[in-house]
């Protein structure tokens, strides 16, 4: 079954909408691919317009920049901690924007799209005494 990101059918309240056309090619999604930990690994795909972007499938090094000495450095990553876009994804270690991975200098909060980006860029978070 197809991904398609098309207008919805229904209504927000529920009523149904009349289609106004047909499917359009440029509607069509693609499938997931999330970005986990693993020997580094990055995809080029073609994008509306002829353009390309870049998505990460694996990645064991990510650059931190950190605000306190506002400096960036590459750092390995060891695990993911949190993750809000899904609880699950924590178990599976896909790192998605706004995931807090722990690395060898410390919590950080991703901060590009690695799915987009074709890069993880994060930025170092002070660590609580409760958290560790």
């Amino acid at each position: 079954m197809g991904i398609w990101q098309a207008r919805s059918r229904r209504k927000r309240t529920g009523g149904r909408l009349r289609p106004i056309r047909k499917k359009r090619r440029f509607e069509i999604g693609r499938e997931l691919q999330h970005a986990t930990i693993g020997a580094g690994t990055v995809k080029t795909y073609r994008v509306r317009g002829g353009n390309r972007k870049e998505r990460i499938l694996t990645a064991t090094s990510v650059n931190v920049f950190d605000p306190a000495t506002r400096k960036s450095s590459v750092a390995k990553i060891i695990t993911v901690r949190e993750n809000p876009a899904n609880p699950n994804y924590v178990q599976r270690n896909v790192i998605t924007k706004g995931a807090i991975l722990s690395t060898e200098v410390g919590l950080v909060r991703v901060r590009s799209r690695p799915g987009q980006d074709g890069v993880i860029n994060a930025v170092r978070i002070a660590e609580s005494p409760a958290s560790t």
